[in-house]
């Protein structure tokens, strides 16, 4: 099997110009491919969960958002803070 090209000057601009962003958004969408199956644009059932991930992005079905990734962020962040606290004790 062929692996596919992926254009980055197409994808960048989905990721606010953001290599990190887009291997984040890329990876999160992979993850919910494997655990859903559900995708959201037409792909073969061989292609790799990272490519459709990527596939969808292109195409504007899965798109960044900011404000639940920072929440998501800091709700991490709390947990580890307690974590420490409680293995202080």
């Amino acid at each position: 099997m062929r692996m596919a090209y992926q254009p980055l000057e197409e994808l960048l601009p989905k990721a606010n110009n953001s290599v990190y962003r887009l291997v984040r958004l890329a990876s999160v969408r992979a993850t919910e491919l494997a655990t859903t199956g559900v995708k959201l644009v037409q792909a073969p059932a061989e292609q790799k969960l990272a490519t459709t991930a990527l596939d969808e992005i292109r195409a504007g079905k899965v798109t960044e958002k900011v404000g639940d990734m920072a929440a998501k962020a800091k709700d991490e962040k709390a947990k580890d803070e307690k974590a420490k606290k409680h293995a202080q004790s």
